[in-house]
């Protein structure tokens, strides 16, 4: 049987259907964001590192994350090279928007869940047979929600976590279609959408 490489989201997505996706914000509003994010029972954060700056912003996250007992991710996480900066910054696990077995394997090396993305029943296939459990699911707005009744068929095991043009509107059908959680980014620049995601965890 293949070794689960990414059990560990069974714990850090435990009960938890949202994350929030902190894209290229700089330190400061990331970590004014990534608060009030927890504060209203969001505990997940990823923050994407696609600059030196993104990259500071990860590390100031995550020492107020491990300072609270939250856990923050690595995102847009496509190199070894990009494991390594994640691990440095105090990342708890890596997000890819693709699937790369070698990023995959850079990150299970590290001591870094990694969840990669996957569009297609080839890709979920591969990162299962890979040892994956839990996959990012990406673009799901254009996937649409039929697409994970579609998925489970085949692939029961797989849980599926729905990133991109996700927001308080749609989250609920998606979560409603059989996805664990809900990662939602730019709709954050909405300073309404905290407020709408955290009502949704109180029904």
């Amino acid at each position: 049987m293949t070794e689960i490489v990414n059990a560990e989201f069974d714990e850090i997505l435990a009960g938890r259907p949202l994350m929030a996706i902190l894209r290229g914000l700089g330190a400061s509003r990331s970590l004014e964001i990534a608060r009030r994010a927890w504060e209203l029972g969001i505990e997940v954060v990823e923050l994407p590192i696609q600059s030196p700056a993104d990259l500071e912003a990860l590390a100031a996250v995550a020492e107020a994350g491990r300072a609270e007992g939250r856990l923050v991710g690595a995102g847009t996480v496509v190199s070894a090279r990009h494991v390594e900066l994640a691990a440095s910054a105090g990342a708890a696990f890596t997000v890819s928007p693709g699937f790369d077995a070698d990023v995959v394997r850079a990150s299970v090396a590290a001591g870094l869940p990694p969840l990669p993305g996957v569009a297609t029943a080839s890709e979920v296939q591969a990162a299962m047979a890979l040892g994956l459990t839990w996959l990012k699911a990406f673009p799901a707005s254009l996937l649409g929600t039929a697409w994970f009744g579609a998925m489970a068929g085949p692939f029961p095991d797989a849980r599926f976590v729905a990133t991109g043009g996700m927001d308080a509107a749609n989250a609920g059908a998606f979560l409603a279609a059989g996805v664990r959680t809900v990662a939602v980014g730019s709709a954050l620049e909405d300073p309404a959408q905290l407020p709408a995601l955290a009502a949704m965890l109180a029904r």
